[in-house]
């Protein structure tokens, strides 16, 4: 019975000291950011803000593209691939629902901005 007990923790201890070595182990690895200092760089603008009407203007001073617009849970509801990479677009929504958006600007090299907007009632 003793040996039994003793061998019983002593398995348990074992196995609690692993357990607390793994989870250092996870929680100390170095936290890789993907953020690039180029897209900081990148002069973007949309305009008008807020968006009044059914369309916007996306101006670069890089070319991009494609262009993708999300509503604020993740249905995309414009996606636009050039076959001619742009650095001024008009971009037209049909019928766009008052909200918060997201629109992602996808550069001729693969580099990804996303901007947010915010889309009023006509007035």
């Amino acid at each position: 019975m003793k040996k039994s007990l003793f061998l019983f923790s002593f398995v348990f201890f074992t196995l609690s000291l692993q357990a607390q070595k793994d989870t250092v182990n996870i929680s100390s690895r170095p936290i890789q950011m993907s953020y690039s200092a180029e897209a900081a760089n990148i002069n973007i603008s949309i305009f008008p803000v807020p968006v009044r009407e059914n369309y916007f203007n996306i101006k670069s001073e890089k070319e991009f593209s494609s262009v993708k617009i999300t509503n604020i849970i993740g249905q995309d509801i414009y996606r636009e691939k050039y076959n001619d990479p742009q650095t001024l677009a008009k971009i037209i929504l049909d019928n766009p629902r008052r909200g918060m958006y997201m629109v992602t600007v996808v550069f001729s090299d693969g580099l990804r901005i996303v901007k947010k907007i915010m889309i009023e009632q006509a007035e």
